[in-house]
């Protein structure tokens, strides 16, 4: 018999749960508070925003 491989459903992580990581691991790399990066990532995101990513 051949064993089944089991398959596990992935469930993709909300855009604000996913901010949240990013903003938590770069205060802790360079040891700012979180609002503080999260305040300039908020800058960045408004001044990029007419910018697209490449297919």
């Amino acid at each position: 018999m051949r064993a089944r491989k089991k398959t596990t459903s992935y469930i993709q992580p909300s855009r604000e749960r996913l901010i949240r990581s990013v903003v938590t691991s770069t205060a802790i790399e360079t040891e700012q508070s979180p609002e503080q990066v999260k305040t300039t990532l908020d800058a960045l995101r408004d001044k990029l925003a007419h910018l697209r990513l490449a297919n």
